[in-house]
């Protein structure tokens, strides 16, 4: 925990008052206000954080928490106030190290980001700490990807930084690579690992059915009554552009047209969020949009801070299930000055610019005049050439696809890390699979395509182990644990999605079978953990290339990852301590 929140929960703790606390410490209140609000800290030795540990003690002896002591209170302070000196000071050093490395003017590094020559000088002798961070550093990190894109200069931060220089190719992996390692020894690193954590516990945990009936998804009827505006409007201002966004949305449900859907924008997005109704009829919207059958390609605006962009993808996994997405990113920062939007379908566009800052001061035009609608979908097309997929989605009706995908892939060279929430079926013996079948009452026709696909596994299996090593971590339970959590035969790549559960002796029969395969594969490995981190996704990783994340069902569905940043966080995040076999 950092100095700023151990602040803030020493207040809320004590239910004191800034005012309170500023009188009983002997501090003003703008002194107050800036260390609640990490603008400012104070030094370690200063008379400062004396008297702050002073006047919280009092509060609490006044609050009658008498527990809590002034010593224990400036031990606290101190303690947070160390980590984060020996965090920033890593931070500046990496931060001269770079300009010194890449010969960086200074005088034109403070004119690109804005800044004066002499504050840049002074955060770079520790004379000055920026109020924002990673603000800053972010910014830095931009204007380092725009200027030295070079094949010399990414040869040497490619050395710096520990990376292959195939790493910087693109510039969203560059930036991110880059902005990482000013901070990858202090805490806020850790958001990436925990932000993808959460995404995936997100994705186990949810259940397609139970989405659908919890918003009557099925009750939802697409309207045919004829939606009456003119050939085109404009929109102006914040409370008229969410009318044009839910205008746009109204008049590509009514339509007769069954063309895909394209979207894209760079608008700021806190200012509408604010607005939970706008919100709740967007989302509407966008489901009568789905329940038509419409396609919706859209462009996802991930030039923002990591946390951020997950939790935002977190709210689209609904609509990812329905295999009617198909998500992409723009690999180039983009700019801090002008927002734009993209919004298009078969008989309707919706575009939109402001200057950002500015929001409340945008325009949205809305047509549906052929002519423009036909040249907005020139323009958008021209837009989706330069996009890229954030991630390939496979659902039971691109079956044939995702299997030439894995068998494509499996060709390609690399090191290879599957963690499983069940053990892999091309390591069991043909007379267990029998047994488990015959047990489960699979009819002789599902038999058949389940030994079929296990058959394929096993091929794909040794051309991966050909092409390079391979390690699965499996889960190694107690009998208390598999009755608690009953484990089933991994089908999700047949999109076979009633359960087939194993008797406890099987799946330790299987276990002992996996084992065994490890040992007579030179490229092959296991890892047993006994904690189970997911009961309902595999991760798959290619590493370098891509993840793949599997739900097992509700409904089963395979998200490829392609994003260096998500690939990055999922390949390096924090998974249940494990023990090698």
């Amino acid at each position: 925990m950092d100095f700023q929140e151990l602040l803030n929960d020493y207040i809320e703790l004590l239910s004191c008052t800034a005012k309170e606390l500023a009188g009983a410490s002997d501090l003003t209140a703008v002194d107050i206000s800036r260390y609640r609000t990490g603008k400012r800290t104070p030094d370690l030795s200063s008379p400062q954080l004396k008297k702050l540990a002073f006047g919280l003690a009092k509060l609490a002896q006044e609050h009658g928490k008498e527990s809590i002591t002034e010593g224990e209170i400036y031990n606290a302070l101190t303690n947070a106030l160390g980590k984060e000196s020996l965090s920033y000071a890593i931070t500046i050093e990496r931060f001269n190290q770079i300009i010194s490395l890449l010969d960086i003017n200074i005088s034109q590094m403070a004119r690109v980001l804005n800044y004066d020559a002499s504050y840049i000088s002074r955060i770079r002798s520790k004379q000055r700490r920026p109020s924002d961070m990673h603000s800053f550093f972010h910014s830095v990190s931009v204007f380092i990807v725009r200027s030295y894109s070079d094949t010399a200069s990414k040869e040497l931060i490619a050395n710096v930084l520990d990376c292959d220089i195939q790493h910087l190719e693109d510039n969203s992996s560059y930036l991110y690579l880059l902005e990482s390692w000013f901070f990858s020894d202090s805490e806020d690193m850790e958001l990436s690992g925990s932000s993808a954590n959460d995404f995936l516990r997100k994705l186990d945990e949810f259940n397609l059915d139970e989405y659908i009936r919890s918003i009557h998804f099925n009750d939802i009827k697409v309207p045919s009554v004829p939606f009456q505006f003119a050939t085109s409007k404009n929109y102006f201002g914040l409370e008229a552009m969410k009318n044009g966004e839910l205008d746009f949305l109204k008049s590509t449900v009514l339509s007769k047209s069954t063309e895909s859907v394209y979207m894209c924008s760079d608008m700021p997005m806190e200012d509408m969020a604010q607005d939970l109704e706008f919100g709740k009829k967007w989302m509407f919207g966008l489901a009568v949009m789905l329940k038509k059958g419409l396609h919706l390609n859209i462009i996802h605006n991930i030039d923002r801070p990591f946390e951020e962009m997950m939790l935002g993808l977190e709210s689209w996994i609904p609509l990812y299930m329905t295999g009617q997405i198909s998500p992409y990113y723009l690999k180039s920062p983009q700019n801090d000055v002008y927002c734009h939007f993209h919004y298009v379908s078969g008989e309707a566009a919706l575009f939109g610019e402001c200057i950002a800052g500015y929001h409340d001061k945008g325009r949205y035009y809305l047509t549906r005049h052929k002519d423009e609608v036909a040249h907005y979908k020139t323009i958008t097309k021209c837009l989706f050439q330069k996009a890229i997929p954030l991630m390939d989605i496979y659902c039971k009706e691109r079956k044939s696809e995702y299997e030439k995908f894995l068998f494509e892939n499996a060709k390609l060279p690399g090191k290879r890390h599957h963690i499983l929430s069940s053990l892999p079926l091309c390591t069991m013996s043909e007379e267990l699979l029998k047994e488990i079948l015959q047990q489960n009452k699979i009819s002789t026709e599902d038999a058949a395509n389940i030994f079929h696909f296990v058959t394929m596994q096993k091929e794909i299996y040794e051309q991966m182990l050909y092409s390079g090593p391979l390690q699965d971590d499996v889960p190694e339970l107690t009998r208390e644990e598999f009755e608690q959590y009953p484990m089933v035969l991994s089908l999700s790549g047949l999109f076979f999605e009633s359960d087939i559960f194993y008797t406890y002796e099987q799946y330790l029969q299987h276990l002992s079978q996996t084992k065994d395969y490890a040992k007579g594969q030179e490229n092959y490995s296991v890892t047993v953990t006994h904690q189970l981190p997911f009961r309902n996704i595999q991760i798959i990783i290619l590493e370098g290339e891509w993840v793949m994340v599997s739900k097992n069902k509700f409904p089963a569905i395979h998200f490829v990852i392609h994003h260096p940043k998500m690939c990055h966080a999922l390949e390096n995040m924090i998974v249940p301590v494990m023990e090698e076999e």
